[in-house]
């Protein structure tokens, strides 16, 4: 045990020698003593002002991160939307240039040339009719008469239209008139030669001396010899 002084006794180690005296400060009279200041981290009020501040924080992240979503995805939406209404424009566009387009005119294929035909001569041109004067007019349509009407011949119809007790036509419009009449001379001997057998009897040799007579009816022979050979068909 330690003696008043400090000292260990014999019996509890080595003396150390006379300790120095403690010395505990002491309040001036009438001095309340000064509390220490407690730390910001152990007071209260300061822990609810950081939850709040925390809270407010994290309900502001929550909306603006929400509403940054919804623009996102309203900006995808409307450039999703233009983006298809610019490949449909685009693939109108290009259907209507394609419609427009004109089809490409193909390449004149090279015509091999055409042997040329020999050069025909020139054809005479034809020769135009004289213009017809009344005179033959009026000789042609007297000639119809005598030959459709009276069955006279060729030669008997020239001298009806240049006889001075007919038509007396001009022999150039006489000879006009017998050329461009439409007659059959070989039916009009016929017709004439029916004539003289049935008003006047003749016989065949009679008729055919009749007809070629040049002061009868003035058919040729071969007329005449078609009319005999008829005369009974």
């Amino acid at each position: 045990m330690p003696s008043q002084n400090g000292h260990f006794g014999s019996t509890g180690g080595p003396d150390l020698g006379p300790r120095p005296p403690q010395y505990f400060p002491q309040m001036p009279q009438g001095q309340k003593p000064v509390k220490a200041k407690k730390s910001l981290l152990k007071r209260w009020w300061f822990w609810a002002i950081v939850v709040v501040v925390f809270i407010v924080i994290v309900a502001n992240l929550g909306g603006g991160g929400g509403d940054t979503t919804s623009s996102t995805s309203a900006s995808q939406e409307q450039a999703d939307t233009t983006s298809a209404e610019e490949e449909s424009g685009a693939g109108e566009s290009l259907a209507e240039e394609q419609t427009e387009e004109e089809p490409a005119e193909e390449a004149p294929v090279e015509e091999e040339p055409a042997e040329e035909a020999p050069a025909e001569e020139d054809a005479p041109a034809e020769e135009e009719e004289p213009e017809v004067s009344a005179e033959f007019t009026s000789a042609l349509n007297q000639a119809d008469t005598y030959s459709n009407t009276m069955h006279m011949s060729k030669a008997g119809v020239f001298d009806q239209l240049t006889s001075e007790y007919g038509g007396q036509f001009s022999e150039d419009a006489a000879q006009y008139a017998v050329d461009n009449v439409d007659a059959d001379w070989e039916q009009n001997a016929l017709e004439s030669a029916k004539t003289y057998q049935d008003d006047m009897s003749m016989s065949p040799d009679a008729i055919h001396d009749q007809l070629t007579s040049e002061y009868g009816g003035q058919f040729t022979q071969a007329e005449a010899d078609y009319a005999i050979e008829n005369l009974n068909g």
